[in-house]
């Protein structure tokens, strides 16, 4: 594949940001809204060089090469100078999330476990608001903690230059934990450059692009497809705090407004969230005329929400052919397939009963239990896409579902210090051919005229009667089956019930839902009225719901309070974990009277 690199003679990141710095010094690459609106703070390229060899040249002096260093910072311009800061210094970096008041710090002691770090760089608010917790967690008091915004800009002018190996770390990508613990995804500069390319030419970037991006930082989507791309691609780009978005997700829409946004995206959700949000009665400021690619990726694509954010946004400017469905994961360093950026929405909409046992049927119109499924494009033209059998390891014949691997430059170079792992994963043969190794995605689909269609995740599925029922259709029947429960607060688990595998479903109820019905048990239901559905009844609908659309009987149904679904930091529900805390019976569900 030929990339921007080879223009310029990059074998590595820190290759691109010093052309950069040489030849747009001035330019501005990130702008930060603090505020998710009108407060800014920016840095060009020859700024960020010189914070990035500053932090590099402090590093140099405490570590060695290849050394792991956390980076715990929350989203803003100090946790991007720190990661080109270890970029330039040849160490490992390893962004994750700063802890959270009131949230388990199970995750980030695994990371700190696995990875064997011993630095941790953060900024001074984040580094005071840490106190209180570093005496009470062991592992990350034992960390030797670095402020880095106390580092001197001019101690850039002692940077020893360094050279460092195209095969070298970048990197370390931890999962996002969604199916099991994180494991460290080992990115090398190469496959950075190779994905990087790969996302350039798919989304038709250049230099005249412009992003705006609220996705966590510290993920793959996050960070190599909102903060390297640009960098990648010579374009600025506005970014802003998950939090930001998430608190008012128009927020989103505002800024590609005000700042004339060429490319943004981000989950399913991301979509959805915003055309929930919308009030007609508004009247929104809004041009959304200048997005022309409106990714969308990380999660199952759902062609309704595609639609709906259509009708709701296109009086606004936007225009449906900019959507832009895509496939990747963290393994695979980033993206893995997409489309043409002229090309329309491509779906197949399916028989769901043939789905259920893994074949692909055509449904006929207004045909009961079908689902519209969305193609996520093409695979990237040098690498390549199969779809596999995972019990056999056989190709599957056309018209079968089976799992997707993948094969090609951006593929990483397996989970850190999990040699087992890695060879499961990454170092897959077809039994027919053995004809390369491949990763194993552990996703869902098939492909059809070269699309690829991703319809679930291989560990998720719930087989009930020899049934395959895919988790998020199911999850989406319980969010449309009432107002009172929460939208993306819904999970579907299968669990062990004398030999047979059973349905339970957990379901967050609206924050009003919630408190009324815990003052109704405590009053012993007296002196209240109201229109809102009685618990039984609400659980008695969900239960209908589930066996009209999915033929399936619910073993337990639990209404727990908002935020009660186990999620991971890029907000995918943690289906292991909902299943574990079930069986321990530590969900704090809504208690109904007898």
């Amino acid at each position: 594949m030929s990339g921007l690199e080879n223009k310029i003679k990059a074998a590595t990141l820190v290759d691109i940001l010093r052309y950069r710095a040489l030849t747009q010094p001035k330019q501005n690459a990130y702008t930060f809204l603090v505020d998710g609106e009108s407060q800014i703070v920016s840095l060009t390229y020859e700024e960020l060089e010189q914070r990035a060899k500053a932090i590099a040249t402090y590093l140099q002096s405490i570590c060695y090469p290849q050394e792991r260093v956390l980076l715990l910072y929350p989203p803003g311009l100090d946790y991007i100078e720190a990661f080109f800061g270890c970029l330039y210094a040849g160490v490992i970096a390893i962004p994750a999330y700063p802890p959270r008041p009131n949230r388990s710090l199970s995750r980030l002691q695994n990371i700190i476990d696995d990875a064997r770090a011993t630095l941790a760089l953060t900024n001074k608010i984040a580094l005071a608001s840490l106190e209180r917790k570093l005496a009470r967690a062991p592992e990350l008091n034992s960390l030797h903690w670095l402020a880095t915004d106390n580092i001197d800009t001019d101690l850039s002018e002692d940077y020893q230059e360094i050279t460092i190996p195209e095969n070298a770390l970048a990197f370390l990508q931890y999962t996002s934990g969604s199916t099991a613990k994180p494991k460290g995804v080992k990115i090398a500069h190469s496959n950075l450059l190779h994905n990087l390319a790969a996302i350039y030419n798919c989304f038709q970037h250049n230099s005249q692009s412009r992003g705006v991006i609220w996705l966590p930082p510290y993920h793959d989507m996050g960070l190599i497809g909102g903060i390297l791309q640009p960098l990648y691609g010579g374009f600025p780009v506005v970014l802003m705090s998950p939090l930001m978005f998430l608190q008012n997700p128009l927020r989103w829409l505002k800024a590609i407004s005000r700042y004339k946004a060429t490319t943004s995206g981000g989950p399913n959700f991301a979509y959805d969230l915003c055309v929930r949000k919308y009030k007609l009665e508004q009247q929104l400021d809004l041009d959304l005329s200048s997005w022309d690619l409106a990714f969308n990726g990380a999660e199952p694509i759902n062609y309704e929400t595609l639609a709906k954010f259509a009708d709701t946004f296109s009086p606004y400017g936007f225009r449906p052919e900019a959507f832009y469905p895509c496939y990747g994961m963290a393994e695979a360093t980033l993206i893995i397939s997409g489309g043409k950026k002229s090309d329309k929405l491509v779906t197949k909409t399916v028989r769901g009963k043939a789905l259920e046992q893994n074949r692909i049927a055509i449904a006929q119109n207004n045909e009961e239990n079908s689902r519209t499924l969305v193609s996520c494009g093409s695979s990237l033209p040098d690498q390549k896409i199969a779809i596999v059998h995972p019990e056999t390891l056989n190709h599957c014949q056309p018209g079968e579902v089976g799992e997707i691997w993948v094969s090609g430059a951006s593929i990483a170079r397996g989970y850190w210090q999990q040699s087992a792992e890695t060879k499961r994963t990454f170092n897959a043969y077809l039994d027919e051919t053995k004809e390369r190794s491949f990763l194993r995605t552990g996703d869902l689909g098939f492909l059809e005229d070269g699309e690829l269609f991703v319809t679930g995740r291989l560990k998720d599925i719930i087989i009930v009667n020899g049934r395959n029922h895919y988790p998020q259709d199911i999850e989406r029947t319980v969010e449309e089956s009432s107002p009172e429960i929460r939208p993306s607060g819904v999970a579907s688990v299968s669990v062990d019930v004398e030999g047979e595998e059973r349905v339970v479903i957990l379901a967050e109820v609206d924050r009003r839902y919630w408190d009324f019905q815990r003052t109704k048990r405590e009053s012993n239901g007296y002196s209240l009225k109201t229109k809102t559905t009685d618990a039984r009844e609400l659980i008695q609908s969900i239960r209908r719901e589930i066996s009209k659309n999915h033929d399936l009987q619910v073993h337990s149904i639990l209404l727990l309070k908002p935020g009660g679904i186990p999620k991971t930091s890029s907000g995918k529900i943690q289906r292991h974990v909902c299943r574990a805390n079930f069986l321990a019976g530590t969900l704090n569900q809504l208690k109904i009277n007898d």
